[in-house]
């Protein structure tokens, strides 16, 4: 299997499948002399762990990383960063029964058909397990940020059920078990999702990213566009099909003059704009807004309802999914979509600095 790598200078490789003895990831490029300790990367993976709640699979890991390579006393050398975590929770035996058959909404098929050959344990490489790994070089990919820069994100919307955006609080976020930004959402999704739940059934969910404090400049025109390489980071997420930037598929219904963000120049002698509908990117570009981006997580594919599909030998069966899933797998893809904005952001940020290492680092117009 080819393609497990994403990046150009900020490189994250990762290893491993759901079943396996463990899973991890190698991170290179990242510069020399940052602090970086597994206790820099660990609360990141404790957002993400499963069995937290009654929301999400009640599969057990610690999720527990371990630094093979890269730091010394406590900071980057520059060489490769290797990270792995081990598998502690497995039950094989729960998939003993799709070994034969395609789990319908699943990667079973496709792998199937391309590979001749598949683990079908979990789903193998094609398991969420997988974006822990993903979550660790996020944390990584931070530190190359720095701490200027801030990456939050939020569960929007749950089966076509939105947030009110007037009752809007980051705090909110860490107090209940859907990173949902609005309480009085978060108490209706609870409800919902507790029936759903019982009937074996799951839904769907929408997850906003939110990046500030970048400068402008990230990204490049044509091909090595920033909106580009973040809708593909996210896409590259498990059950993630579809990724907006800015107002996204909103903007078909505005007018050129609300689309257009307008501009002023501010006191200090920076450029102001007055609006962020393009989601803090033009022409592929940072602005220095705060970058804005979403992605709907399709509905959990792995439900207790039995569904048709076909097996090996073509004949077509019955099949229930059995196992420890989640009922909306868009919770936990909330630290997930942090981490690979992270990741396409530092990326672009050492690529930045590369071409143009003395670029600015706010709006403030150049003097001629």
């Amino acid at each position: 299997m080819s393609h497990n790598t994403f990046g150009h200078l900020f490189r994250v490789t990762s290893w491993g499948e759901s079943h396996g003895p463990a899973i991890g990831g190698v991170v290179d490029g990242c510069p020399p002399g940052l602090p970086l300790t597994e206790a820099d990367i660990q609360p990141f993976l404790d957002r993400r762990r499963p069995g937290q709640s009654k929301f999400v699979t009640q599969r057990q890991e610690p999720d527990e990383v371990r630094i093979l390579s890269g730091t010394f006393e406590g900071v980057t050398t520059g060489t490769p960063i290797s990270l792995i975590i081990e598998n502690k929770d497995q039950r094989s035996r729960d998939y003993g029964e799709i070994a034969e058959s395609f789990r319908p909404g699943h990667a079973d098929l496709t792998y199937h058909l391309k590979y001749g050959v598949r683990d079908y344990r979990g789903g193998g490489r094609s398991s969420a397990r997988e974006t822990a790994v993903r979550v660790a070089a996020g944390a990584v990919a931070r530190r190359v940020l720095g701490a200027g820069v801030t990456i939050r994100g939020a569960l929007v919307a749950m089966g076509g059920d939105a947030v009110d955006r007037a009752g809007w609080d980051w705090a909110a976020v860490d107090e209940n078990p859907f990173f949902c930004p609005d309480r009085a959402a978060a108490a209706r999704w609870e409800e919902r999702l507790l029936t759903l739940r019982k009937a074996g059934s799951s839904v769907g969910a929408v997850v906003e990213v939110v990046a500030e404090g970048l400068p402008p400049g990230l990204g490049a025109p044509l091909y090595g566009k920033l909106d580009a390489e973040i809708a593909a980071a996210l896409m590259s997420i498990n059950a993630v099909k579809g990724v907006e930037i800015g107002d996204g598929f909103a903007s078909a219904a505005l007018t050129g003059e609300e689309n257009a963000d307008e501009m002023r120049m501010a006191p200090d002698g920076t450029v102001d704009f007055l609006a962020n509908h393009a989601g803090g990117i033009l022409g592929g570009i940072s602005t220095s807004q705060p970058i804005v981006a979403r992605f709907a997580v399709k509905p959990t594919s792995s439900i207790l309802v039995p569904r048709r599909t076909v097996d090996r030998s073509g004949a077509e069966r019955e099949l229930v999914t059995k196992g420890r899933h989640d009922p909306c797998v868009g919770i936990r893809a909330v630290p997930v979509g942090e981490a690979m904005m992270a990741c396409a952001l530092a990326d672009a940020l050492l690529r930045h600095r590369a071409q143009v290492p003395d670029g600015p680092m706010s709006t403030r117009l150049p003097r001629n």
